[in-house]
C-alpha cells in the first residue's frame, strides 16, 4: 500500500512537473519573461521632462519637475508664445546625461512615399527604453556618442511600439523629436510609424504604461490621459505620424496588411489620411463594415494585425497586399521575433524583438537587434554594429 501511494505521487509529482515546463515554453514562445533587479533610479523624477501643453491659441506651458520623495515634488513651470522657438533639455538618471534640442512650434505631417537610393536602418518596439534605443544608434553609426547625427541622408525608420512598460517613454520621444531635426539638417530622415501602443496612448488607454506616469500626471495636475491628447505638445506631434509608409520600395507598417485592406483599393496615403482621422477615436466593434473601421480594427487594422506569424496566408495573399502598393517587401515589427528574419520567400521582414530594458533585468534577456537595407540587400544589425546578410 505504502509502495502505490508513493508511485502514485511520484506520477502526480512528475504530471506536475511536465506541465510546468509546458506552461514555461508556452510563456517563452509568447514573448513572456520573469522580470527582477529594479534600479531604484527608475524613481527618480528630479528633472524629469518637459512636459509640454497648450495653454490657450498663443501660449504653451513647458513643466520639469522637481524635488525627490523624502522632501516633496514641485513643478518649474514657464510659458511661451506659440511662435516662438523654446530651448529644451532632457535628463536620463540611469547614466546622469542629458541631450538638448529645440521645441518648435510647427508639425509637418510627414509624406508617405519616399524614393532614393540612400540606406535605411529600422528598428521597433523599443517600448520606453531609452538607453537600449540610444546605445543601438550609437553603434550602427546613425549618431555618435555625443548624439550627433552621422547616417547622412539615410533613413531611420521606427516601426512603432516606441511607448508603454518602459520608464523612459519621455526620453525616448524627445530623443526621437531631437533625431528628426538633426536628421532633416543632413538632409536625412527619421519616421516615426505609429504602432499599436501609440495608438492606445491617443486613444487614453495607457493600461501598460508604466507606474512612474501616473506618478509624473499627479504632479502635473493631469489626468494620465491627457499626457498624449491634442492638447500636448507631444500628443500633437504624434497624431502627425503615419501608420504606414513606402520607402525605396519597401513597405513599413507595425502590425501588417490584412487581406481585406489589400482588397480596399486605397492607396498607402489614403489609409494614412483615414488613420490619422481616427487616432483619437477609441476602437469599438460595430456592426456596420466600415473602411474605418477596418483599419482601426484590433484584429485586421495596420497597427495591429499579426496574421503574418498567426494566420495560414498563402505567399499569392502576402504579395498581392503587397502588389496593390508597389511594394517588393513589408517590414513590421508587433509580433515577437526570435531574431530579425524574412519570411514568405523574402517578402515580409519581421524585426520585433526582444530588447533590454533600462531599468531591470530579464529572464530570458535579450539584445537588441534592427534592419539594414543598402543597396538592395537586407542585414540583420546587432546591438554592438555587427551585420549579417538574410
Amino acid at each position: 500500500m505504502k509502495k502505490r501511494i508513493i508511485r502514485y505521487l511520484k506520477h502526480i509529482l512528475s504530471t506536475v512537473l511536465l506541465l510546468a515546463i509546458i506552461a514555461v515554453l508556452f510563456g517563452l514562445y509568447h514573448g513572456a519573461s520573469l522580470h527582477y533587479g529594479d534600479n531604484p533610479l527608475m524613481y527618480h523624477l528630479d528633472n524629469e521632462g518637459p512636459y509640454v501643453f497648450y495653454k490657450n491659441d498663443s501660449t504653451y506651458s513647458v513643466h520639469y519637475v522637481k524635488g525627490n520623495q523624502e522632501e516633496g515634488f514641485y513643478l518649474k513651470n514657464e510659458e511661451y508664445p506659440l511662435t516662438s522657438e523654446v530651448k529644451a533639455t532632457c535628463y536620463f538618471p540611469l547614466d546622469s546625461t542629458n541631450f538638448d534640442f529645440k521645441i518648435k512650434p510647427h508639425i509637418e505631417t510627414p509624406q508617405s512615399h519616399y524614393n532614393d537610393t540612400n540606406p535605411i536602418i529600422a528598428i521597433s518596439d523599443i517600448e520606453g527604453g531609452y538607453k537600449t534605443f540610444r546605445d543601438f544608434l550609437i553603434n550602427s553609426n546613425v549618431i555618435d556618442s555625443k548624439l550627433n547625427w552621422t547616417f547622412g541622408k539615410g533613413h531611420l525608420v521606427l516601426v512603432g511600439d516606441f511607448m508603454d512598460r518602459g520608464w523612459s517613454v519621455n526620453q525616448v520621444l524627445w530623443f526621437i523629436y531631437k533625431l528628426e531635426q538633426d536628421a532633416k539638417k543632413q538632409g536625412g530622415y527619421v519616421h516615426f510609424i505609429i504602432g499599436n501602443h501609440e495608438l492606445k496612448n491617443m486613444q487614453g488607454d495607457y493600461g501598460a504604461s508604466a507606474e512612474k506616469y501616473l506618478i509624473l500626471s499627479t504632479i502635473l495636475g493631469k489626468v494620465q490621459s491627457e499626457l498624449y491628447d491634442p492638447n500636448s505638445f507631444l500628443g500633437k506631434w504624434l497624431s502627425s505620424k503615419n501608420a504606414m509608409e513606402l520607402i525605396n520600395g519597401n513597405l513599413f507598417a507595425h502590425g501588417g496588411i490584412h487581406p481585406d485592406v489589400a482588397d480596399s483599393k486605397l492607396s498607402v496615403k489614403e489609409i494614412n489620411q483615414i488613420i490619422r482621422s481616427n487616432y483619437y477615436k477609441p476602437y469599438y466593434p460595430k456592426k456596420e463594415n466600415t473602411i474605418e473601421q477596418l483599419l482601426l480594427s484590433t484584429k485586421r487594422g495596420v497597427c495591429w494585425y499579426r496574421g503574418y506569424y498567426k494566420e495560414d496566408l498563402t505567399q499569392e495573399e502576402v504579395e498581392h497586399g503587397l502588389n496593390i502598393f508597389a511594394a517588393k517587401t513589408i517590414v513590421v515589427g508587433h509580433t515577437l521575433q526570435s531574431k530579425v528574419n524574412k519570411t514568405y520567400n523574402g517578402k515580409v521582414i519581421g524585426i520585433d524583438v526582444f530588447h533590454p530594458k533600462d531599468y531591470h533585468k530579464n529572464w530570458p534577456s535579450g539584445k537588441s537587434e534592427g534592419l539594414l537595407i543598402e543597396n538592395n540587400k537586407y542585414y540583420r544589425v546587432f546591438a554592438d554594429g555587427a551585420k549579417e546578410e538574410i
